[in-house]
């Protein structure tokens, strides 16, 4: 670990102990604040990819870089401390929906890369000030708890070892690029959610590094329940070793 890094980490921990950390907002509805179109989500490489790829906004990490870094500097114009990278999508297994599953990689190093520009641009600016990079892991648009086939219960098209090995490579794309922490994002499965901290387990123990984790779980309405029918208690119970 270099030790930049690591005395962000202890700024992270010592901030913790003292005060309420603010996160940034959606990235979505800002990027949608963008009047954008197919030809922003393709560069030289795709400028032939055969499927549609308006809407698939982590692309836009290396299509039109100056879109998320106008948004990150954004939010933390107005006080975030941490801002979460534009990967929510950034594994082969959602980016397969667009056929572009042999980016993931290079997204989450590029996702990081800006963010972690933009929080420091705002620390040069205050040097009294420490931000941070939330590294984003998203649930991905299968669930492995839940057949998608209802004449089907026992169908499943995604396995836990599909997500686990699509998880690592994003792991490690978001540590290159720097990120300070991994954020298991928006969770409605914990099955899914297990994945992805075990990926996380397996960096830790591979690179012998300090891995910070937040979890943020999904209410699916007002029954206090996730998707795959968990409380909020039953959640963290399933979760917190």
């Amino acid at each position: 670990m270099s030790p930049y890094r690591a005395s962000r980490l202890h700024a992270l921990r010592t901030a913790l102990d003292e005060r309420i950390l603010v996160i940034d907002g959606a990235m979505g509805t800002s990027i949608q604040g963008y009047p954008l179109g197919e030809g922003d989500f393709r560069n030289s490489r795709l400028a032939d990819h055969p499927d549609d790829l308006f809407g698939n906004n982590d692309l836009l990490c290396l299509t039109r870089p100056d879109v998320i870094r106008e948004i990150h500097d954004s939010f933390l114009a107005a006080g975030a401390d941490i801002v979460c990278t534009n990967t929510f999508n950034a594994t082969t297994i959602s980016q397969a929906d667009y056929g572009t599953g042999f980016l993931a990689g290079e997204l989450n190093v590029a996702g990081a890369r800006l963010a972690r520009e933009a929080a420091d641009a705002a620390m040069a600016v205050d040097p009294e000030r420490v931000c941070w990079v939330a590294g984003v892991l998203g649930p991905t648009n299968r669930t492995a708890s839940i057949s998608p086939d209802v004449e089907n219960p026992a169908h499943r098209n995604v396995t836990y070892d599909d997500l686990r090995i699509a998880y690592a490579e994003a792991i490690d794309g978001l540590v290159e690029g720097g990120a300070d922490v991994i954020l298991v994002e928006t969770v409605f499965d914990t099955l899914n959610a297990k994945a992805a901290l075990f990926a996380i387990a397996e960096y830790r123990e591979r690179h012998s590094v300090d891995l910070p984790v937040m979890i943020s779980g999904t209410v699916t309405d007002q029954s206090g329940r996730t998707l795959t029918g968990q409380t909020i208690e039953a959640f963290w119970n399933s979760v917190r070793h």
